[in-house]
């Protein structure tokens, strides 16, 4: 199985941006499907992680981790 790039609540760039003009994204969930908003306009989407990994360009910045203890 390939190593992913990215984890929860990073901001990555794919390949397209979105119609409202910005190109950063938030991802929200991870599982099967990976649930991504728009950072411009809060849109919502969903789509197979195959697809995402498809569509994946780089992260931009890394989510801060929470010390849980």
């Amino acid at each position: 199985m390939p190593t992913t790039d990215y984890a929860l609540h990073d901001i990555v760039e794919m390949k397209k941006q979105h119609p409202c003009g910005v190109n950063r994204w938030e991802i929200i969930r991870m599982g099967m499907d990976i649930k991504i908003k728009c950072t411009g306009c809060n849109h919502l989407i969903m789509m197979p992680r195959r697809e995402f990994n498809r569509k994946f360009k780089k992260v931009l910045e890394q989510a801060k981790k929470e010390d849980q203890d």
